[in-house]
């Protein structure tokens, strides 16, 4: 599976007609609903560590079971993006949009209803492609209804995504809660909904790029591979950095600060919420300075709050964990542009090797700060995630600008 050098290229630059020098505006209606859909398919896929103390007890199941739960959905949600990101540059299939959300609502939604263990993987396993489906064609249809400003258009795509994350766990919890392991089937309402909206929209989504004026035709870059290859490091570095405090926050705020087990909810809605909010700030600054400037300033910045972070006590840990999230997580959008514009003729494959292989490697790495945890402490291995950043930035600073038409 190499990109296709022979596609049709999205380029930086708006791909519908214009006079010289007028900038197009995003298609904020048509973006808003494509963040909703991103909103939904998210929030079914944070969902799923919300229910698996509930499964564990319903199925008395072994933490090596519910362990492989968590891989399965993984695997199939994250692994296989760039395989539907490579056939979505092939050809366009904007139909998966709304068939993905309601893939993704059903697996979850039934998941609760599970007589046994084998069962909860198939239906983790009918959610995760779903998930998989929809984020390369998610984001290569939010770029080409983005206009001009790609960062800005794809923020607030990626908003959608952000938020739905920071919402699945509390949502779920309360459906659960309040009816019983069969609660989970609440979550078939918004995907139902947004997946009848995604279809009645279809004409628009999958209508043809207006043709350029003549004179302002684009020869599109070739795909650069080192550049590439050296952006999933970067992003595999950040992931690692998110996971791993989204992971070891908890245990630490309990362990080592002795904190309010009500209010680990609220600590990591205060990460991702913060995240979200600076995913769709990144946008219009990226768009101004830079895509490349902003990933390599992120990093340098990441690492000092990440390190007061460890250092705070009291209500300063909630201000600066906010301000950590807010932060690293912003980076998240401007990734995604800058992979599609080193692989310009395969935007699709470009969004599932970013936003699915680059995130889910990440998450890997995971595992080997749960052994340091294990074997050398907890802070341990939150010191090597404040300090990861830092990595990136290294990284980060050998990335070049894009090649330009």
């Amino acid at each position: 599976m190499t990109p296709d050098q022979a596609a049709p290229a999205v380029p930086l630059t708006a791909p519908v007609a214009a006079a010289p020098g007028e900038r197009v505006k995003p298609d904020m209606r048509l973006l808003g609903l494509l963040a909703l859909g991103h909103l939904v398919i998210d929030t079914n896929q944070g969902s799923l560590p919300a229910i698996l103390p509930f499964l564990r007890t319903a199925l008395d199941l072994s933490y090596a079971a519910t362990g492989t739960i968590v891989l399965m959905a993984n695997v199939t949600s994250s692994l296989t993006q760039p395989l539907f990101g490579y056939l979505a540059d092939r050809t366009a299939r904007r139909w998966l949009l709304p068939l993905s959300v309601l893939l993704s609502s059903i697996g979850i939604a039934l998941t609760g209803l599970a007589p046994s263990y084998g069962m909860v993987l198939v239906l983790v396993l009918i959610s995760g492609f779903g998930v998989a489906a929809f984020h390369p064609e998610g984001y290569r249809t939010a770029t080409r209804v983005a206009g001009d400003r790609k960062a800005t258009g794809l923020s607030v795509f990626s908003t959608g995504g952000n938020i739905g994350i920071s919402i699945g766990p509390p949502l779920i919890t309360a459906l659960i809660v309040g009816f019983g392991l069969p609660g989970s089937l609440g979550l078939l309402v918004p995907g139902v909904l947004v997946a009848g909206l995604l279809m009645v929209a279809l004409p628009w989504l999958s209508a043809p790029p207006a043709p350029r004026v003549q004179g302002t035709a684009v020869s599109a870059p070739r795909t650069m591979v080192g550049a590439m290859m050296l952006l999933i490091l970067v992003v595999t570095l950040r992931s690692w950095t998110q996971l791993g405090l989204t992971t070891f926050v908890p245990f630490y705020y309990l362990d080592v600060l002795g904190g309010d087990p009500r209010m680990i909810g609220t600590l990591l809605f205060v990460f991702l919420g913060a995240g979200a909010l600076g995913t769709l700030v990144a946008g219009p600054i990226a768009d101004r300075i830079g895509m490349r400037r902003y990933v390599v300033s992120v990093f340098l910045l990441a690492t000092p709050i990440a390190i007061a972070f460890l250092l705070a006590r009291g209500l300063l840990i909630f201000i600066l964990l906010g301000a950590l999230g807010f932060v690293l997580v912003s980076t998240f959008t401007v990734s995604v542009v800058l992979g599609q514009a080193y692989m310009p003729r395969n935007p699709g494959m470009a969004s599932g090797l970013i936003v699915g292989f680059a995130i889910g490697a990440g998450g890997l790495g995971v595992t080997v700060l749960g052994w340091v945890a294990d074997h050398v402490g907890l802070q341990s291995a939150l010191w090597i995630s404040a300090l990861m950043p830092l990595a990136g930035f290294v990284a980060a600073l050998f990335l070049p600008e894009p090649r330009r038409a």
